[in-house]
């Protein structure tokens, strides 16, 4: 069975202005039909702040929120309830009812918009079907594993067919095993509607990566960046925003080998379960594990990606210093390395120096990210 949907469209826009003690939200931003915004952002920066707005927990001091042709807050005047929004929640906790069984779990949101037993069971086996969980269905939560809880809890959100749907860090509680399936899964149920919009809050840029097309990045309750996820995370402008980047990201599409640049370099890394061969891409690698080398040096030791580039760059970074290439061979332009300064002295590194750097398929990770 394919549950009914609306056909008015789904965009989000949202004006808040919040002020709680000392602290002040003040956040401007829109998610269209279809799309995925990841918010951003160190502990206290207003993250949950916006989503109880949206979620219409919290009433701002000043603003509004729209979904499609419906106004869900307007100060004053404005407040349309939680279970009259038609948003769905998924936190990081599954946050199962424990005395249902995961049928009458799934079933109990469009059973609580009016739909009968029957026709709410349907709903409910259709949604475990669609995220692999429909032999769960007689199961009680406690013999779920985190995974399966978060699968179940995936089909609950879904079956209330929710026209925003909400994300609070929902891969955070699941081990290291489980998160990269429920993010494969995150990704082709929220690509799968096109009418849907989402907002994700997560502190893993892996996950505004795989999952959301813009991010917004939120400090001391402003937006202080926002763009397409892999430009934000690729060049970060903010002390938080490059501490949670971190990485050296090469965006390009997925192969067999690993991952091929819009210049068309290969670059061979190990891919992550949920890489699918032929969609968009992110080679992600750590400063420390590029070695740099002068130009022209004979290649040595295990098989590398390797590239021509110059030193655009020398800056401290901690015990190191961070060298940051440019006018890179195909993939190297921004690309970020770690140096012992003894090495930097002995390589006579400077900007404007010509290097070779090199970086081992072993330590280049290739991670989907949100492409069409």
């Amino acid at each position: 069975m394919t549950p009914a949907t609306s056909t008015t469209p789904t965009g989000l826009h949202a004006e808040l202005t919040v002020t709680r003690g000392s602290f002040t939200l003040a956040a401007e931003f829109d998610v269209p039909a279809g799309a995925v915004l990841a918010v951003l952002g160190p502990n206290g920066s207003g993250k949950s702040t916006i989503l109880s707005c949206l979620a219409g927990l919290l009433r701002p001091d000043e603003g509004s929120v729209t979904l499609g042709d419906r106004t869900l807050t307007r100060t004053p005047g404005v407040q349309v309830p939680p279970h009259h929004r038609e948003v769905g929640l998924l936190a990081q906790d599954a946050l199962l009812f424990p005395h249902l069984s995961v049928l009458d779990n799934v079933a109990f949101a469009p059973r609580s918009r009016g739909a009968s037993r029957n026709e709410s069971r349907d709903r409910a086996r259709h949604w475990l079907s669609e995220v692999d969980a429909l032999e769960l269905a007689q199961r009680s939560p406690a013999q779920l594993s985190g995974g399966q809880a978060q699968r179940v809890a995936v089909a609950r959100a879904l079956a209330g067919e929710p026209r925003l749907l909400l994300l609070d860090e929902p891969l955070a509680a699941l081990d290291v095993d489980a998160a990269p399936a429920i993010r494969g899964l995150l990704r082709r149920v929220l690509r799968a509607d096109q009418r849907r919009s989402a907002v994700l809050v997560t502190h893993d840029p892996l996950d505004a990566l795989a999952l959301a097309d813009h991010v917004v990045v939120l400090a001391g309750g402003r937006i202080v960046e926002r763009g397409p996820t892999r430009e934000v995370l690729a060049a970060p402008r903010t002390p938080f925003t490059a501490r949670i980047a971190g990485l050296n990201l090469v965006a390009g599409t997925a192969t067999a080998d690993g991952l091929r640049t819009g210049s068309g370099r290969l670059i061979a890394g190990i891919a992550a379960p949920d890489v699918t061969e032929g969609e968009p891409a992110v080679a992600v690698f750590a400063p420390g594990s590029v070695a740099v080398h002068p130009a022209g040096a004979p290649h040595t030791g295990s098989p590398r990606n390797s590239v021509d580039a110059v030193v655009g760059a020398l800056e401290p970074h901690g015990a190191v210093v961070r060298l940051r290439a440019h006018d890179g061979d195909g993939w190297a332009e921004g690309v970020a390395a770690d140096l012992t300064p003894a090495s930097v002295a002995e390589l006579a590194l400077e900007p404007g120096t010509p290097v070779r750097l090199e970086v081992k398929a072993a330590a280049v990770a290739i991670h989907p990210a949100f492409g069409p």
